[in-house]
């Protein structure tokens, strides 16, 4: 096993950073902030034809053929954006949903409680992006079935954790098409793990990175903040938390693609656990970098650490996460 990335894989994480700096900067992006429709259509397709939702296709079935690793060097790039938008149901679903490849179809992905779970009946299910979509996947322990939308009752919810993630409030799912069973379910919950924590790499990075700007330049006493020393070291475990979670999520990646060398899942889950944990606590200290003017909605630090929050309940919390980590190092 390889984990050093490869010259052709920087190229490609590069390509994806000028790709979003010039077709999503951040300005733009905000504009569709506390609106319930997020996904620019035109973008969406953009983005399925650099390849990004079939990277991981196989070449015969349109796709490029690569791996998970250089994927979640793709993802990550989408999280340093702070790009919304399903994009890893989208991604999961090249190949099985019509139109999710090219991006000329959004696919969004929910998980079915399961029964006799604490809630089961009695609390709502959540739904996000329902507005932008055009399919909605339904994942569950028996497999994963297709819904229509439209056919949901849904009620928007007006203020949700992320002004970039809008979220709607469904009483119950009912049944839908077949279109997987069980095995792809569960790889779909692996990947999902990784990609998912491939985008909170990326914004941990953009967190950190927007903090040392903002310290570089913020003078305070005649001298710039980040010659403070308790500065320099909010700013310095940042970067840290942030390389930690990447090498963690490149090596679940690459164990994805090589599964004889390593426990996929249990590196998936372990990568999923680092990388909530940078995300979120990234996004806190960047805006305790900002001082009073991080609180406020013009400086965009509060973006990311609302995102993050939201992404760390996906494809499992870190109490799940930690429970299966835990199980599969004591069955070795």
């Amino acid at each position: 096993m390889d984990f050093e990335v490869t010259a052709i894989q920087t190229e490609l994480a590069e390509g994806i950073r000028r790709l979003c700096e010039g077709a999503f900067p951040l300005k733009s992006i905000r504009r569709a902030e506390s609106t319930e429709r997020v996904v620019d259509r035109d973008g969406w397709r953009r983005l399925g034809e650099a390849g990004i939702f079939h990277l991981c296709l196989a070449e015969e079935a349109g796709g490029v053929g690569l791996g998970l690793a250089e994927a979640a060097l793709v993802f990550e790039e989408l999280g340093r954006a702070l790009l919304p938008g399903p994009l890893v149901a989208s991604h999961l679903a090249a190949g099985l949903i019509d139109g999710a490849d090219d991006g000329s179809v959004v696919v969004g992905l929910v998980e079915r409680p399961a029964q006799g779970a604490v809630g089961t009946g009695t609390l709502p299910v959540i739904v996000e992006y329902l507005a932008d979509l055009d399919v909605l996947l339904v994942l569950s322990s028996g497999g994963i079935e297709r819904l229509d939308p439209a056919s949901l009752d849904a009620t928007a919810l007006p203020r949700p954790m992320d002004p970039l993630t809008p979220v709607w409030s469904v009483p119950a799912l009912p049944d839908g098409a077949p279109v997987a069973g069980p095995e792809v379910a569960s790889w779909w919950r692996r990947d999902g793990a990784v990609l998912t924590a491939a985008l909170q790499v990326g914004m941990a990075q953009w967190s950190c990175d927007l903090a040392v700007e903002y310290a570089k330049g913020r003078v305070q006493f005649g001298r710039p903040i980040g010659g403070f020393q308790a500065v320099k070291h909010l700013c310095a475990d940042m970067a840290v938390r942030a390389e930690v979670a990447r090498c963690a999520v490149q090596a679940a990646a690459v164990t994805v693609d090589q599964p004889d060398v390593g426990d996929a899942d249990a590196a998936a889950a372990g990568a999923k656990i680092l990388a909530d944990e940078a995300a979120v606590t990234n996004g806190r200290s960047c805006i305790q970098v900002h001082g009073g003017m991080g609180f406020t909605w013009e400086v965009p630090a509060h973006l990311a650490y609302k995102r993050a929050r939201v992404l760390a309940t996906q494809f499992g919390s870190a109490d799940m996460l930690a429970e299966a980590l835990a199980e599969a190092l004591a069955s070795d």
